[in-house]
């Protein structure tokens, strides 16, 4: 009787541990990420993210090489203007010789299917990217 009991509570223990691995699995940074919102502070604080209508896209690509149809310099919603640099996914920064400071490593936090790059402002200017 007691190793019926034991069997049924270690049973009842294995099927009750919740794997997580899928849910919590990574996101590749590698691939197309597609801007959907831009977030500029008036100064106050206040600031939020807005929705934006555009077409720039942000390619990693493996090796380090970033892309955009758009100017990776700037927030700007255009997509009329190629630009390519180099990231660091250890570092989560990039940069590109087509900026004004080709030196300056522009930061990114990426979480799950979402992407936020951040441009160098007194206040925070963001922009906000979802993977395709």
């Amino acid at each position: 009787m007691k190793k019926l009991v034991f069997t049924l509570i270690t049973v009842g223990i294995l099927f009750s541990c919740n794997n997580d691995d899928d849910s919590n699995s990574e996101i590749e940074l590698v691939g197309n990420w597609k801007l959907i919102e831009i977030l500029a502070d008036p100064g106050d604080g206040s600031g939020t993210f807005s929705s934006v209508e555009s077409d720039k896209i942000i390619t990693f690509e493996n090796e380090g090489i970033i892309t955009s149809n758009g100017n990776l310099c700037d927030m700007t919603i255009n997509s009329d203007n190629q630009t390519s640099g180099t990231y660091s996914n250890s570092e989560s920064t990039f940069n590109s010789s087509d900026c004004n400071n080709p030196n300056y490593d522009f930061t990114y936090e990426q979480n799950g299917n979402i992407l936020i790059v951040n441009y160098p402002c007194i206040e925070p200017c963001r922009a906000k990217y979802m993977k395709e």
